[in-house]
């Protein structure tokens, strides 16, 4: 099995801004499907959003860090 990669802070904007992008454009496809599609459009952002709302907490506590002299 594979080792996960390190967690790398320096791009986590990033990560959310393309997040975010990907859940809206699946918002669109979503518009014009059915089905499985559809269902599995919803799933993908339903993951979409737990990882946002993760994202812009660690974000949160790396500022926190930051301010505090931590890091």
């Amino acid at each position: 099995m594979p080792r996960p990669l390190p967690n790398d802070s320096a791009d986590n904007v990033d990560r959310l801004k393309k997040t975010i992008s990907n859940m809206e454009a699946a918002n669109e496809a979503a518009k014009t499907a059915e089905g499985a599609e559809l269902a599995s459009i919803k799933e993908s952002n339903d993951r979409r959003k737990e990882a946002i709302e993760g994202l812009k907490e660690e974000i949160h506590q790396e500022n926190k860090s930051r301010i505090n002299g931590y890091i």
